[in-house]
């Protein structure tokens, strides 16, 4: 109001002192022209009033922005201290846990729970490449869990080609031995390697999934992105995989140009075969079967299919065992199915109970082995001179018992 009362005050002053240096009165003011003077003087006061009202809104809005510049201020030292806080309470307790404790090894584990599942077209470890990208056709889906891993968390893998996944070997027949004490675990140091033909190496110096810890690392291809499924190929994991991570490749840094190799790795096509032949009645038969096999399948024809199980069995799949003694490996049931041995071996994904040999097939010196792979019992033949003959095909157990819940 002070400041409103000075500036009207200023106005007639200044009116005043322009009417006696003009040389005029204001009481020799005519009517008229006193009229116009207070036209002029009322347009004045409206001008500084309007003025006035628009300056207080603006003089309010300062004082709020500062009060909320200082709240701000306020909340980030806080937010800022609470971070300090939270990070050395952290520290504490990752410093506890990594401390060891001969008493108690339970306090420096590190508990860990799988982001996800492989949905992949081998059935069981037997016919599972035995290393990545050996088998370009092989595709599987990792499924990721929702309640951990966010649909976000895979925005700009589909601009890699490869990835890697360490997943848990989730099929070794000693995971027990995780839960005992390391004196009692009775863990081998010295694992069966396929390309020694059954000689020993330590388990460091292969990739035997027998390991004092059970984990994996492969490299697959990314082929696709779709939601929160990462669609893969050249995988060489069992369907149902657990998955602990996945990683991109980085072809500058995961790429080790002059590395150096065992001598015993470096004899080539030692697990290659000399040829695979199918029967003349097997695509007939495929054909019949991927009807009902087909609908849920990775592969998009029979065709298809069909190159997928030659590039499985261009490589020789079967166990050391298998490859040393053909026939001495097997133990005959009651019910007549065949077992293998349990074995240490580096391949134990092929150690388990896989082929199947008919009365007729074991009197005649001929072994039948089975693959099954997408729900598909494939059977053949291996002769000495490694060349493989594709004999049939078949329904798995596993969609005959679909077929029959569905019935």
């Amino acid at each position: 109001m002070a400041e409103f009362k000075a500036t009207v005050a200023f106005v007639v002053a200044a009116l005043s002192a322009s009417a006696v240096f003009s040389g005029i009165s204001i009481r020799t003011l005519s009517q008229n022209s006193i009229f116009s003077l207070f036209i002029v003087i009322v347009i004045i006061l409206v001008m500084v009033v309007v003025h006035l009202w628009n300056r207080k809104p603006r003089d309010l809005d300062s004082k709020k922005v500062k009060e909320l510049e200082e709240s701000l201020k306020s909340s980030l030292e806080k937010c800022a201290a609470e971070r300090q806080g939270r990070i050395r309470a952290q520290q504490a307790l990752r410093n506890a846990l990594v401390q060891a404790r001969p008493d108690n090894l339970e306090l420096t584990s590190y508990p860990m729970a799988p982001i996800g599942t492989i949905q992949s077209c081998f059935s069981t470890r037997n016919g599972t490449p035995r290393q990545p990208l050996l088998v370009p056709l092989a595709r599987a889906c990792l499924v990721f869990n929702l309640s951990r891993v966010p649909p976000a968390s895979l925005e700009g893998l589909e601009e890699y080609s490869h990835c890697w996944i360490i997943y848990v070997f989730h099929l070794n027949t000693d995971l027990e031995k995780l839960w005992k004490h390391p004196t009692k675990s009775k863990f081998k140091a010295k694992v069966r390697v396929p390309r020694l033909k059954g000689g020993r190496m330590g388990v460091f110096a292969t990739r035997s999934p027998h390991r004092p810890c059970p984990i994996g690392l492969t490299v697959a291809k990314v082929e696709a992105v779709k939601g929160h499924m990462l669609q893969l190929s050249g995988v060489d994991l069992v369907d149902g995989t657990p998955v602990l991570d996945v990683k991109p490749y980085v072809p500058y840094c995961d790429s080790i140009q002059g590395a150096n190799i065992p001598e015993w790795l470096t004899v080539d096509n030692l697990l290659v075969v000399a040829s695979v032949s199918f029967s003349e009645g097997f695509t007939s038969t495929l054909a019949d079967c991927w009807e009902i096999a087909g609908k849920k399948s990775l592969y998009s024809s029979a065709d298809e299919f069909q190159n997928l199980i030659r590039q499985v069995l261009s490589w020789d799949i079967r166990s050391v065992s298998q490859r040393n003694q053909p026939h001495g490996f097997l133990m005959k049931t009651e019910n007549s199915k065949a077992l293998e041995k349990t074995s240490d071996s580096e391949d134990d994904r092929n150690e388990e109970a896989c082929s199947h040999v008919t009365e007729e097939a074991l009197s005649s010196g001929e072994i039948i082995y089975h693959l099954v792979v997408e729900g598909l019992d494939v059977s053949y033949k291996i002769n000495c001179n490694g060349n493989v003959m594709v004999e049939n095909v078949s329904l798995s157990s596993a969609i005959l018992k679909e077929q029959s819940k569905a019935l």
